[in-house]
């Protein structure tokens, strides 16, 4: 029974994460930082792969010492999703603090990459 409640859990998040809107959806972009346990936790990677999940485009990369930057575009509602993923972070993480820029979207990405540390 357990098992059967986490797949169904599991199908719902999918869902959710792959639901596109009929008809055109607002192209946006977000620019994202993220401060915390955020560093040498898998951070990045999890960010770059909900991100590729969601099939928005954009980049993640460590900053200074406890912070993750990351920009992100695509339809609202799955920036949306990113952004409330990028709240929680994965197990390992503790996120503090989040802080969001809504900037106009470029179309200059084509994947979701994890770039490297400035």
């Amino acid at each position: 029974m357990y098992a059967q409640k986490c797949k169904s859990a599991n199908e719902q998040i999918s869902k959710r994460e792959n639901n596109l809107t009929n008809g055109p959806a607002e192209i946006v972009r977000a620019h994202v930082w993220v401060k915390g346990r955020v560093q040498n936790v898998g951070f990045r990677a999890f960010v770059q792969d909900r991100g590729a999940r969601l099939g928005i485009s954009g980049w993640v990369r460590n900053v200074g010492n406890d912070m993750v930057e990351a920009v992100a575009e695509g339809p609202r509602a799955q920036v949306e999703q990113l952004i409330a993923r990028m709240r929680e972070g994965p197990r390992s993480a503790h996120v503090d603090d989040t802080r969001v820029e809504w900037e106009k979207a470029s179309g200059e990405f084509k994947n979701f990459e994890a770039d490297y540390s400035l």
